[in-house]
């Protein structure tokens, strides 16, 4: 199958696609398919040839843009096996098949319905195939071909990112580079002229050019000043076909701002100043402001300004102000117009941050002369000094003189002034003063104890200007005299203890004067030389602002007392002296061995055992059970019977009982105890139990070996015939039991009795740690031992 086509590849070629079409199809271009075997009829032998080959052409080109009246002719289909009877039917598949492409089915001639577009679908992919009309067989095999979109120059080039915004340096050297403009085009690159841009500029010139081929835009001129001109706008054309004529075109504004560098100096617009200040202005306020001027801008323009001479420099100052790029003068130091009318300053000028690239177009500083008129003025009265500190003492009359304040009129006019006191309404007025002086007077008597300083603020005019006011703050001191005496620092709570020593400190009192320092300390402690000597307590005076208080006597009690008062006197240092007196009181309590206070209070005996509660309900439990048995005894015996009469010969023999553990106020004299000693003790040591024996025990050792001979029959003679022949005993028989271990025992006789007459070595430190219930019964022991002792 043959595909026949009119299309022309290059434009040298349109002549002979003009011809072709003049002359028919028998010289069209033709792709042809012949088939591999010819099939004979019913009978016949199939003979296998090689197939004839021809001008193979899968491809057609048709014109995009086609703007005629008819459909655009493409090419034409032709199979081998077409004799030109209409016997075979070509069909068209694929791309655009039956839309755009349309084919006849009898001569195979193909055409474009539509103006097609290369831009949006270079080419289309199709199938062509020839089939028996009669049998709808298909007698080529199926062929597959390409209908390119031929380009025309149909696009301008285009900016896609204009339009742009650049900067470039002033003063920048010639070609220096601004900025790259690429244009694009639509149209096929590989196919003639039609993408091939060239860029020109339209607007902007000599001050910038750019390059045909890359687009890149330059700097035409040296030293473009951004002050002269600042801003540009540029157009820049890109035409395709290679910039000849004929060929589309396209433009962007590129708009090209100069950025500033610091090329100029500060100026000031004039090299003489002059600046009026009224002689009142304030110290640190601002009185005036001085400019100059830089064309640059940004931090090119930033300046400093300083003063570098004048007769006014320690009077006047300069600062820079960052927003207004100003200087600000600024006063030092007080103007006084009787003094000096005027002052002269040279103020320079200066950028902070240089080029130096342009350093050869001059310093970049300036320098003015700035001269200052003081203006007078009428000031208020002047003080001769910033404040005033006065000192009066206490007590004083009313009236008395503090200090005098003094103020003049600065001015030459030299008016008089008055004085007056700034008091507040709540104010009490303590002081006067005098109008025309200036004299200070006591109003009140002052106590220094109450306010020790007063702070009062004074006031002048003058005669002819009342409403110009000037102030001065005047301290006063109230010095102190010696009008009170000094007492006791606190209410002071002193304890002394029961087993307190003789010249034991109980406690340190000091003493405070609401007087000042002089007239206060140093304190003096001592009694009253009137009273008669306290035996219980003295005072001792520590020189250091305190005193001690010392017991006189061994131990106190708090059933005898439990309380004492002590008067004491103290004087202050003043001159002369004050001295008050004041009375201590001292309780007595209870303390233990370490001195710690127990307890303040008087208690009984078990209380101060330190027997709880429990254990006093368990004893009084025991007493009431003991009770109760005793009454069922006495119950019981007198419910027995007795005779009624009881005979004279009844003699009955009466045991008496002694259960004495020592003698006391109420003891019997029906039995001596000292009958149950051991017979080895001496019979003349009988004493009284109740009472310590005044003479000088003799040691036992001694006493065994005096009565080693004694015979015990005979003592007990003794005793029964001293007892028949004793007034005093009842008239009858006493039974009398002797308990005696015998002589020479290394133990010696264990009993309890004559522990009264021997010193013991026994230590009753221990009783202080078996707890509360022991406490009174180790306090009885540790004074034994403490009277033993001393």
């Amino acid at each position: 199958m043959k595909i026949t086509s009119t299309s022309c590849i290059c434009p040298v070629l349109v002549c002979l696609c003009f011809v072709q079409r003049c002359h028919g199809t028998a010289h069209h271009s033709s792709v042809k398919v012949t088939r591999n075997q010819t099939k004979h009829t019913e009978g016949e032998t199939e003979v296998h040839h090689r197939p004839k080959r021809g001008w193979v052409w899968n491809q057609f080109f048709v014109l995009e843009e086609h703007m005629g009246p008819d459909p655009q002719y493409v090419g034409k289909l032709h199979s081998n096996s077409d004799k030109g009877d209409g016997s075979v039917k070509y069909i068209l598949t694929g791309e655009g098949a039956g839309t755009i492409f349309i084919i006849d089915d009898t001569t195979g001639d193909i055409h474009s319905t539509k103006s097609l577009d290369r831009e949006q679908k270079t080419h289309y992919v199709l199938h062509a195939q020839a089939i028996d009309r009669r049998t709808n067989k298909p007698l080529e095999p199926e062929s597959e071909f390409i209908i390119k979109v031929q380009d025309i120059n149909d696009n301008a080039p285009k900016f896609t990112d204009g339009p742009y915004i650049v900067t470039v340096p002033e003063m920048s050297d010639m070609g220096t580079s601004v900025l790259q403009v690429t244009a694009t085009d639509a149209d096929d690159p590989t196919y003639g002229n039609s993408a091939r841009v060239v860029y020109s500029i339209l607007q902007g010139q000599p001050y910038f050019s750019v390059d045909p081929k890359t687009g890149v835009i330059r700097t035409a001129l040296h030293n473009m000043d951004r002050e002269a001109r600042e801003h540009y706008s540029v157009v820049i054309q890109a035409k395709d076909m290679a910039g000849q004529v004929g060929g589309l075109s396209g433009s962007t504004t590129v708009n090209i701002t100069l950025t500033d560098v610091n090329d100029n100096p500060p100026r000031f617009p004039q090299k003489h100043y002059q600046l009026y200040v009224p002689e009142s202005a304030q110290v640190g306020s601002a009185v005036g402001k001085i400019k100059a001027n830089d064309a640059d801008t940004g931090s090119n323009a930033d300046m400093t300004y300083s003063i570098i001479n004048g007769d006014g420099v320690g009077i006047f100052s300069i600062s820079t102000d960052k927003e207004t790029r100003e200087g600000i003068l600024s006063l030092k130091k007080p103007l006084n117009y009787e003094k000096k009318k005027s002052y002269t300053l040279n103020i320079e000028g200066a950028n902070t941050h240089l080029d130096f690239r342009f350093s050869h177009l001059g310093p970049f500083k300036d320098a003015t002369m700035l001269k200052i008129i003081v203006g007078d003025v009428d000031e208020p009265p002047l003080f001769s000094m910033p404040s005033y500190v006065m000192e009066v003492y206490e007590n004083a009359k009313i009236g008395t003189i503090v200090g005098t304040v003094l103020a003049q009129d600065p001015d030459s006019a030299n008016s008089l002034v008055r004085y007056f006191i700034n008091y507040n309404a709540e104010d009490d007025r303590f002081f006067n003063i005098d109008t025309n002086t200036g004299t200070i007077k006591t109003t009140k008597v002052l106590d220094r104890e109450e306010t020790p300083w007063y702070n009062i603020t004074v006031a002048a005019s003058e005669d002819d200007n009342p409403s110009l006011l000037s102030h001065v703050t005047v301290g006063i001191r109230v010095l102190d005299v010696n009008d009170n005496p000094p007492e006791l620092a606190r209410e002071y709570d002193i304890v002394v203890c029961e087993n307190s020593k003789p010249g034991q400190v109980i406690h340190t009192i000091s003493a405070t004067d609401k007087d000042d320092f002089a007239n206060g300390p140093r304190f003096n402690f001592f009694l009253d030389e009137h009273l008669p000597m306290n035996p219980n307590f003295t005072l001792k005076d520590n020189e250091d602002n305190t005193a001690s208080i010392l017991t006189r006597r061994r131990r106190f009690s708090r059933t005898v007392q439990d309380v004492y008062y002590l008067p004491i006197m103290i004087s202050d240092g003043g001159i002369p002296s004050l001295s008050s007196s004041s009375t201590l009181t001292i309780r007595v309590c209870a303390c233990e061995r370490d001195g710690r206070v127990r307890t303040c209070h008087a208690e009984a005996f078990l209380s101060s055992a330190g027997l709880s509660t429990g254990a006093l309900i368990a004893i009084l439990l025991c007493v009431v059970i003991l009770l109760a048995i005793v009454v069922l005894f006495i119950t019981l015996r007198r419910s027995k019977k007795e005779p009624l009469i009881i005979s004279e010969e009844d003699v009955r023999e009466n045991v008496v009982t002694y259960d004495d553990e020592g003698g006391g106020e109420e003891d019997t004299e029906a039995f001596d105890i000292t009958a149950l000693r051991n017979p080895s003790a001496a019979e003349e040591l009988k004493y009284r139990r109740d009472i310590r024996p005044e003479v000088k025990l003799t040691p036992r050792h001694q006493t065994l070996s005096t009565l080693e001979s004694v015979d015990v029959q005979e003592f007990i003679r003794q005793r029964l015939a001293e007892a028949d022949l004793d007034p005093s005993v009842p008239p009858y028989d006493s039974l009398q039991t002797y308990a005696y271990e015998g002589q020479r025992s290394e133990a010696g006789s264990i009993s309890s009795l004559d522990s009264a007459t021997t010193q013991s070595d026994q230590d009753y430190h221990y009783l202080g740690d078996w707890g509360p219930e022991f406490k009174k019964l180790a306090e009885l022991y540790g004074e034994i031992e403490s009277e033993r002792t001393t």
